[in-house]
């Protein structure tokens, strides 16, 4: 077996994940070229062959699958090695690197992600925005160091720490027949509100599978009339009147300026949480520690000044 090379394994994880070297050379910015020839140059010295080519892309062997394991676990290893090793102690210097969902983007992270650089200007902040599976792929694979998602994903493999609810509410337009309804802001049963044609977004996202699923559970289907992929594309289209909408709580500051009113919904699975992922059992570095210690302080004061409970309140009049 070849020395462990973290560039070439680092490579071969995003061409996995990406599926194509073609995408993985762009994400790295390295010329395909240079990526197929490191490829080759593994698979010969190991004497196996880690992808599957075809058509469609790439896919790992067994082979591959089993390097990819390992490798994971090698780059943790080594950032590990580097968090202990590092300046990073103090939690004064060194970098942050989170995977973040656009909802926790939207939300209160950015005030909480000012106010730590703030407090720790020399910590250099890498965010990356990521579909909420995603930023746990990222996780797993070392390449940051600390996931902001929701909680509707499959946390048995992470410590997490819930630093601000996330509910579902649903909005119409003032002229909807469920606007008396939703005007109090109190919360709403689904049964109420699923019979109505929707406003969709991002198909297989978080957000929908959650609706989806609970419509299924209830016998209901969802009357999805038209489908968007931005969560303001979704207001301005509740606006227009082509529907219902359904939003996360951390989205709601995008009905400012507008009169549309919403409520949250009243089922315990629409009662969310943002939660900070980080890998189980791994050595973190004080930035990371600083970090989470801020933004539990935050959370109460930044719920408390939002309102909350009905934290779109000020804006769904």
């Amino acid at each position: 077996m070849p020395t462990f090379d973290p560039v070439t394994a680092r490579l071969i994880l995003t061409i996995a994940r990406e599926g194509s070297i073609a995408r993985a050379a762009q994400q790295e910015r390295i010329a395909p070229s240079a990526v197929s020839r490191r490829v080759a140059e593994l698979e010969g010295r190991a004497g196996v062959v880690l992808f599957d080519r075809s058509a469609q892309g790439v896919r790992l062997t067994a082979a591959g699958e089993a390097y990819a394991d390992g490798a994971r676990s090698i780059l943790q290893q080594i950032e590990d090695l580097d968090l202990r090793m590092s300046g990073f102690a103090q939690g004064r210097t060194g970098r942050l690197r989170l995977a973040c969902t656009s909802s926790a983007l939207s939300g209160i992270l950015p005030e909480m992600l000012a106010r730590y650089a703030k407090d720790y200007p020399d910590v250099v902040l890498d965010i990356r925005e990521m579909y909420g599976a995603a930023t746990l792929v990222a996780l797993s694979d070392a390449e940051v160091d600390l996931a902001v998602l929701t909680d509707n994903h499959d946390f048995s493999n992470y410590d997490v720490t819930p630093i601000g609810s996330d509910n579902v509410w649903v909005i119409g337009s003032p002229d909807h027949p469920l606007a008396p309804v939703l005007a109090p802001a109190r919360p709403v049963c689904f049964d109420i509100v699923v019979g109505h044609e929707i406003v969709g977004f991002h198909h297989s996202g978080a957000l929908d599978r959650l609706l989806t699923d609970a419509a299924a559970r209830a016998g209901r289907t969802i009357g999805e009339r038209v489908n968007v992929e931005t969560m303001s594309s979704l207001v301005r289209m509740v606006e227009a009147g082509f529907g219902i909408g359904f939003l996360r709580e951390s989205s709601l500051h995008l009905l400012a300026g507008t009169d549309l009113v919403g409520a949250p919904l009243a089922e315990q699975w629409a009662q969310r949480n943002m939660l900070v992922a980080m890998r189980r059992q791994a050595h973190r570095s004080a930035a990371q520690h600083n970090f989470i210690r801020l933004a539990s302080e935050l959370r109460a004061a930044l719920l408390a000044r939002s309102g909350r409970g009905a934290p779109g309140q000020k804006s769904t009049r």
